[in-house]
């Protein structure tokens, strides 16, 4: 009797929940290997968990003693969300395997970059603008920029804080690359010991011309165009543990000398200060006098798990100011958001965040943006308490959890103006509107267990005899969205009828974030035919767009609501958008309101 016997090893991915594989889906793959006393085959598959069954199959042969890459290419033949990738050795001897990579190809990845589109496109959705790569990761003494550049597969591995064995494999400029192809504004932060050498080296990398030495190797990494990096933060929550002055002057330390290594590579960046902020104490006024006129943000993380936090955060940042300009009335230091943080992903958390951005609508004035962690979070993995995902996922699904669409209604109903914000019983309220004066915006939290009636008065809005609509996430405090069921709490749309929109009844649900949207009436939603309805192809669009039913003065106007771009354009001309970065943006005829715009996605 003959046995033939295979030896190898088995992934199923992350938390070994299985590869999704669809039928007819290409993956590509490498790995690095080496042999000792080895003349055999290395078969490369796609099984089933259960090992019976074979999806894909290919053969690498001619293994040596030295190391080398060798790629390969699956196609899978069937459908299945549980698969296992496998490496098998057909004969005796030993087998060394390094940096091994399965990856989806085509539609499948993120605009061409190793990242799952299905990911990259939820966050799109979102409707993010700003993103913050960091966190304590960065406080590991190994974290240091120069081992994440280049080739992934070459980069040396490092002791990570909260892994030991951590890759390089996604490291700053990867994060950018992902930031500048979904059209996010990104900020990053470095550990504190960089040199300041390796420091300007970083920023001639990211940000130099061509024609520098580090420029000239950012090119040779396959990115001519500089990152134009605008923000950046040194540090991580520093000195966190406890209020040790001498720490607190080594940050300060630490911070000037390398702010002005990176200062005089590039005067345009503008740097966060990452000291702990402990109001009191007197490490602040040292830290704030030292980089006053240095530091253009001072990071303030968060707490808003309370369906109520933008009460506390409200006082915070109010106190922030305050101390700032009591030290210096002339400081042009402002506070910078970078990590909304908590232990939820539920109702209650969105409840959190939305009275935290009502907080920081407050100070707009102030500060820069605000965060909330985490952007993603694989479904049931948490091993660091902060169990916080916007965006939960497993190997074949991706949503949003009630946080995402707070977040998301946030985004799509942003305005810069602050009209007027208030706090009465259980409702947490402002108001804000467009710079043209033609959009009105209410942000309403309530944060009680019963539903909150009211009497909505609007004064001095030129658009008051207008549509409203409204848009309402609501439920109660636990409530999550799981994979069976994604969207069971989710924003619902909806428009307000009424003779007169001035001052009318409204009755909020319990534990909701609404959004009330005044739109002037004869602009807002009217029943327009769709063959004269302007139209734009393609959407998502790069470097140009053609407009149906559209001819004349058109504007095409940012998420603020500012004209960014005007053309006069013949019936179905193509528009130029190589001057706009990526993003979202709303297209209209000269004269119209945002009511009627039509909205742009540019990559």
């Amino acid at each position: 009797m003959v046995f033939n016997i295979e030896a190898g090893v088995a992934n199923k991915g992350l938390n070994r929940w299985g590869i999704a594989v669809k039928e007819g889906q290409v993956f590509q793959g490498r790995l690095y290997m080496r042999a000792e006393s080895f003349t055999g085959a290395v078969t490369v598959e796609l099984q089933s968990a259960d090992g019976t069954k074979t999806y894909a199959s290919q053969t690498l042969n001619s293994i040596t003693d030295s190391w080398a890459k060798y790629p390969f290419t699956l196609t899978s033949s069937t459908t299945d969300p549980k698969a296992k990738f496998v490496v098998l050795m057909d004969s005796t001897g030993k087998l060394w395997m390094d940096q091994v990579v399965l990856m989806q190809t085509g539609t499948d990845l993120f605009k061409g970059l190793p990242y799952r589109a299905d990911i990259g496109n939820k966050m799109i959705d979102e409707g993010l603008t700003f993103l913050r790569y960091g966190g304590t990761m960065v406080n590991a003494p190994e974290y240091r920029f120069k081992k994440m550049i280049g080739d992934p597969d070459l980069r040396p591995p490092y002791k990570g804080h909260w892994y030991n064995y951590s890759t390089n494999g996604f490291g700053i400029e990867d994060f950018l690359r992902f930031s500048e192809a979904a059209g996010f504004t990104a900020a990053f932060a470095i550990n504190i010991e960089e040199t300041a050498a390796d420091a300007a080296d970083m920023v001639e990398y990211l940000n130099g011309d061509i024609s520098t030495v580090w420029g000239a190797k950012r090119a040779a990494n396959g990115h001519p165009e500089p990152y134009r990096v605008k923000y950046i933060e040194i540090g991580n929550e520093e000195v966190i543990e406890s209020d040790d002055y001498n720490r607190y002057v080594h940050y300060a330390d630490r911070f000037e000398a390398l702010y002005a290594a990176m200062h005089e590579k590039d005067p345009s960046i503008q740097f966060v200060n990452a000291a702990w902020w402990r109001p009191g104490s007197a490490s602040m006024k040292m830290i704030f006098d030292r980089l006053n006129g240095k530091a253009d943000y001072w990071d303030y993380h968060l707490w808003a798990d309370d369906a109520f936090a933008g009460t506390n955060v409200d006082k915070d940042l109010t106190d922030l100011k305050n101390f700032f300009l009591t030290w210096d009335p002339n400081t042009t230091m402002k506070c910078a958001i970078l990590e909304e943080n908590g232990n939820l992903h539920n109702m209650q958390r969105a409840l959190g965040h939305a009275t935290t951005q009502n907080a920081v609508r407050r100070h707009s004035d102030f500060v820069l943006t605000s965060c909330a962690a985490n952007a993603l979070q694989p479904y049931q993995q948490n091993d660091n308490g902060w169990d916080q995902g916007q965006i939960f996922f497993t190997p074949s699904q991706v949503w949003g959890m009630p946080p995402f669409y707070a977040q998301q209604m946030a985004s799509a109903n942003h305005l810069p103006l602050l009209v007027s914000s208030s706090l009465v019983t259980g409702l947490d309220i402002t108001a804000t509107k467009s710079e043209m004066g033609d959009t009105l915006i209410l942000h309403v939290v309530n944060t009680k267990s019963i539903a909150k009636k009211t009497i909505i008065s609007i004064k001095g809005f030129s658009g008051a005899s207008s549509t409203v609509n409204t848009y309402t996430l609501s439920g109660p405090l636990a409530s999550e969205n799981t994979p069976a069921l994604p969207e069971k709490y989710k924003t619902v749309s909806s428009m307000l009828q009424a003779a007169r929109v001035d001052s009318f009844n409204y009755s909020f649900p319990a534990y909701s974030y609404t959004i009330l949207r005044f739109v002037p009436l004869a602009d807002g939603i009217q029943k327009v035919s769709a063959e004269k309805m302007m139209k734009i192809y393609p959407n998502p669009a790069n470097d140009c767009i053609f407009i149906e039913n559209g001819q004349g003065e058109i504007e095409i106007l940012d998420n603020n609501g500012k004209v960014v771009l005007t053309r006069d354009i013949a019936l179905n001309e193509e528009v130029d958008l190589s001057g706009l970065n990526a993003g979202l943006y709303y297209v209209r005829s000269k004269g119209e309101v945002l009511g009627k715009a039509v909205k742009l996605i540019k990559n």
